[in-house]
């Protein structure tokens, strides 16, 4: 029996995820295969809902065989770029019916930005929309108000972002997703550890666990990429050189330190490692 993402929340123990893109294929061997290194690992493993507006398979489906066959919790992401009001509540009831009941409530990305640029967008609602849902949902009840057989049970996680420019701003966001119905938080990757703790000290009255996001840096273009072009991201001056001078390697004792840090401030941390396995690896053999 797969102890659930939630049940850890709620006996205050330190979390980790691990996003894993779906793959561009009928088949799951690829992305079983590195579920299953995460095996005893991690806590949940997040699978993303057609990433940059990508083609991608189902993340309920693949967050169920992964949830059933390979025994490791799932987060699947839902976003409202795809489908209405009607299909997002179909999609969310057969997760439940399927037992997948951790996920993430995205916007999405526009369709121009990927892989199928004249796709017609539909953003009928935004995620605040979709925390609605469904909540509503668990509650027993459609979005029309009718009354459904039996209510939906899920864990409903929304983003945050550390790296605001006001956080204020930020705060009062996070107040309307939790009116909306969210339960957790999993943040943008940080590389500001003075702005993550005035975020999760921020976040703490508001009752709501933080997942710190973690990104292990590669390279130093990769470091001035999210620096300069990534909204709400925001890397130190400290961090730049020591990409400049270090490279790769910099990057993955910058990543160790940061997580470290985290298990200090967070209630979690969500690594997401462009496809990198082994990276997670061994900042989890690290920390141990």
């Amino acid at each position: 029996m797969v102890t659930s993402l939630h049940e850890k929340h709620q006996a205050g123990q330190f979390t980790i995820t691990v996003e894993l893109d779906p793959p561009k294929s009928a088949s799951v061997n690829k992305t079983f295969k590195e579920a299953a290194q995460l095996l005893d690992k991690v806590d949940a493993i997040n699978i993303a809902d057609c990433p940059m507006a990508k083609l991608r398979m189902s993340p309920i489906a693949l967050a169920h065989l992964i949830k059933f066959r390979a025994q490791i919790d799932t987060i699947f992401h839902l976003t409202c770029r795809d489908r209405n009001i009607l299909g997002l509540q179909a999609e969310l009831l057969g997760a439940a019916a399927l037992g997948v009941n951790n996920i993430l409530t995205l916007t999405g990305d526009e369709p121009s930005r990927g892989d199928h640029p004249d796709a017609k967008p539909v953003f009928e609602v935004d995620s605040i929309g979709l925390l609605k849902i469904a909540n509503t949902l668990n509650n027993g009840f459609d979005l029309a108000g009718n009354p459904l057989d039996e209510s939906t049970n899920f864990y409903i996680g929304t983003t945050g972002n550390p790296g605001a420019d006001d956080l204020d701003a930020e705060k009062a966001k996070i107040i309307r997703k939790i009116e909306a119905g969210a339960n957790f938080i999993q943040t943008q990757p940080i590389y500001d550890l003075e702005k993550a703790k005035r975020f999760v000290d921020m976040v703490e009255p508001l009752g709501l666990p933080v997942m710190l996001g973690l990104i292990p840096l590669k390279s130093f273009k990769m470091a001035t990429y999210l620096h300069t072009k990534v909204p709400g991201i925001f890397l130190t001056d400290d961090i730049l050189n020591r990409m400049e001078k270090g490279g790769k390697e910099a990057g993955l004792e910058i990543a160790l330190e940061t997580l470290l840090a985290i298990k200090q401030i967070a209630h979690g941390v969500h690594i997401m490692p462009l496809n990198d396995i082994q990276t997670v690896l061994y900042l989890i053999d690290h920390i141990s």
